[in-house]
């Protein structure tokens, strides 16, 4: 690069397009290269709206009348393509001095990571979730969490949080998963190092922050993972006793109360409790599109219910995949949902479908620990909450097909919904595979009772 920021242009042209509909635009055209040694690149723009029209050989001409505001005739064309080749021209050369600038300035790795964070939030707009996630493994070492008497790792910023951004190697890289692995950390563990240090650099080696060359990261190698579990999820029957031991307040770990309004409000707590669950169970919601649902939100006539908003690291954002979806409501679904909205107060349209005695949204982590209480009173095997979700692809795949369980969960790829397809075989398709061996169908149980007698 010169030592004074540079853009040659050459060969620029106005020329007539046809849109899409009836309506023919002046496009300009250019060349241009920032060095002499470099290749030339072509550049296309757009100008406005062309007061022409067909000549009736293949060309165009002028329009009768007086050219109208908007648009532009040849002279006003040729006009706006020099301006737009200057304000091309300045903008080049802004960011060659960017681009220069931020090659001179000396970035830690820290600094880095922070700014990177803060590009993932404010232009990408990342789920706050996912912020958290990244900012847990981007802690400093020895920072205490605020349970226990555990303090932070913080191994990448120990390792590289005070060395320039471009003197880490391939091979340091190498060094420090390697060095994960000898601590006993599991290969989806040291793969969320790597892939947060491939998008610390990889965003390095943009244009417009600081040009890296090349990403150290991509050279390292990936860990293979072992594959996911089986799924396990409750049946109906478990889920039923599960809410159960919530409406009998089973869940709770609070000393009996003798207060008739502190046991009332109690009592209706603990049936929300339990049609939380079900609620979850019936429509396959993730925990944070059901925390974030509003009463203007259900249509229990049309049994349908709308998601469109999701609770991420304690925000409310879109839900997962960016898109509102509509999910179609089961009886017992709609059971759970009339019950919930079964109440004196709260029942304006915006107000939560699930909150507490003073209207306020549902904290995930109460939610979490009042289920896996009211497992262990169920004595229920343990299944994680969003097992619930699980169950509810799983039981929806066994009668129905993949595109509705994809469309029913809110999936946005097919690939996903069909690790649901086989958890559990259909009925209907152990029989076609008695049928294959020759096995005789079971007899019925009056059958049976004939026969032993």
């Amino acid at each position: 690069m010169a030592d004074v920021p540079r853009v040659e242009v050459s060969t620029l042209r106005v020329r007539v397009r046809a849109g899409a509909t009836d309506k023919v635009y002046w496009d300009a055209e250019w060349r241009w290269r920032e060095d002499r040694g470099d290749p030339w690149r072509s550049r296309k723009q757009r100008l406005g709206l062309a007061w022409q029209e067909p000549d009736g050989a293949g060309g165009w001409r002028k329009r009768a009348g007086r050219c109208r505001e908007g648009w532009l005739d040849e002279r006003a064309a040729n006009v706006a393509a020099v301006a737009a080749v200057e304000a091309f021209e300045r903008g080049a050369v802004d960011q060659q001095r960017a681009a220069r600038k931020a090659a001179e300035r000396k970035v830690t790795v820290r600094e880095l990571a922070f700014e990177w964070l803060e590009w993932l939030t404010e232009v990408r707009g990342a789920k706050p979730s996912t912020i958290q996630d990244y900012g847990f493994l981007l802690r400093e070492p020895g920072i205490a969490y605020k349970r226990g008497d555990r303090v932070t790792a913080g191994r990448i910023m120990a390792a590289f949080g005070d060395r320039l951004y471009d003197e880490v190697t391939t091979k340091d890289l190498s060094e420090f998963l390697r060095e994960l692995d000898r601590a006993g950390l599991k290969p989806r563990n040291v793969n969320k190092h790597r892939q947060v240090l491939a998008s610390i650099f990889g965003y390095a080696c943009r244009p417009d922050t600081y040009g890296l060359g090349v990403n150290p990261a991509a050279g390292t190698d990936k860990r293979r993972e072992n594959p996911p579990a089986a799924l396990d999820y409750y049946e109906v029957h478990e889920v039923e006793a599960l809410a159960s031991c919530c409406e009998r307040g089973l869940h709770r770990t609070s000393a009996p109360l003798t207060n008739p309004d502190e046991i009332a409000a109690r009592r209706s707590e603990d049936r929300r409790d339990a049609n939380v669950f079900r609620l979850l169970f019936y429509t396959g919601l993730r925990l944070g599109e059901a925390l974030a649902l509003r009463v203007e939100d259900v249509d229990i006539n049309d049994r349908l219910l709308l998601v469109r908003r999701a609770v991420s690291a304690g925000q409310e954002t879109l839900p997962k995949g960016r898109q509102h979806r509509f999910v179609p409501l089961s009886r017992p679904a709609c059971d759970a949902l009339t019950q919930l909205l079964d109440r004196d107060d709260f029942t304006a349209p915006d107000d939560y479908v699930i909150g507490n005695r003073l209207g306020r949204r549902l904290e995930a982590s109460a939610v979490r620990r009042r289920y896996y209480k009211a497992c262990e009173q169920a004595k229920l095997r343990p299944v994680r909450l969003h097992g619930l979700r699980h169950a509810a692809g799983s039981l929806v795949a066994r009668t129905n097909d993949a595109v509705f369980v994809r469309d029913f969960l809110g999936h946005t790829k097919l690939s996903t919904t069909d690790r649901y397809l086989s958890a559990k075989l259909r009925p209907e398709e152990y029989a076609r595979l008695d049928s294959a061996f020759g096995a005789e169908p079971p007899l019925p149980i009056d059958a049976r009772a004939q026969e032993t007698v």
